[in-house]
């Protein structure tokens, strides 16, 4: 996880607070305590989406999801301060994204009162861009523009369109889309083993089979040990791009009356 540094031990300190929230995810009162440690650090949209993120996703493969936690009220209500708010939509929104959710988290951002949709922070309307994008809903591209003049190169929001991208096997030019965004300068580094995986299926859907496989092999190797559940959509990826070039490959024959081998 990186963290912007205001000024000396801030980035600790919120290390400290995703430490707090993700020591027991079954315990209830860890939303709770993470808004509290937040609002201490006065902290900003970028560090809040940076850790409840990964709060979000560590309860969820501990099987505590944060859905169990808060309740979509909890989120469309104005709550005591606006980081409090601000976390708990960030930890509820981001646990729908995990689950693939996207009528329901589009449904619940579009509860949210007009002076909070008005004001809503970046990386939560990065999160309604996802769950439109999921649906492959065009107007999705829109959100997603607008998100990008405002977030630049900040790699959670950036993660979040590119997941909706992917997800969005209808839209126009998806693949090609996902293939353009997987290079902006966040993701140069070229190791990100979630953007290879994302990459691989955008070629997969051109055809590109070769490269696919290549970015697939690419992604298995930088996966950190031990993620069991990344590891297993990876091998799946890798299993459908091989399945893909073999039709592909035998279709030829097929059409011609040869008999494939």
């Amino acid at each position: 996880m990186t963290l912007p540094v205001r000024h000396p031990g801030h980035a600790l300190t919120l290390l400290k607070a995703k430490a707090r929230a993700t020591a027991d995810p079954s315990a209830a009162s860890w939303p709770d305590r993470l808004a509290q440690d937040l609002r201490d650090l006065d902290a900003d949209w970028r560090e809040s989406a940076a850790v409840c993120a990964d709060a979000a996703w560590t309860a969820r493969a501990a099987g505590h999801s944060v859905l169990g936690l808060l309740s979509p009220a909890q989120v469309t209500a104005a709550g005591p301060d606006p980081v409090t708010t601000r976390t708990f939509r960030h930890l509820y929104l981001s646990a729908l994204r995990f689950d693939f959710r996207c009528p329901t988290l589009q449904a619940v951002v579009e509860q949210l009162p007009e002076t909070a949709l008005r004001s809503l922070d970046c990386y939560s309307r990065a999160l309604y861009a996802f769950a439109l994008l999921g649906q492959s809903r065009p107007e999705g591209l829109a959100v997603m523009d607008e998100v990008l003049a405002e977030a630049g190169e900040h790699t959670k929001t950036l993660h979040v369109l590119l997941h909706g991208l992917w997800l969005g096997q209808d839209l126009d030019q998806g693949a090609e889309r996902l293939l353009a965004f997987s290079a902006r300068p966040a993701f140069a580094t070229g190791t990100d083993p979630l953007v290879l995986f994302r990459r691989a299926g955008a070629l997969r859907r051109l055809g590109r089979y070769a490269e696919g496989l290549a970015a697939i092999d690419r992604a298995l190797d930088r996966l950190p040990p031990g993620d069991l559940a990344v590891h297993a959509d990876l091998v799946r990826e890798r299993s459908l791009i091989c399945t893909a070039r073999d039709l592909h490959q035998h279709l030829p024959a097929r059409a011609f009356g040869g008999t494939p081998t």
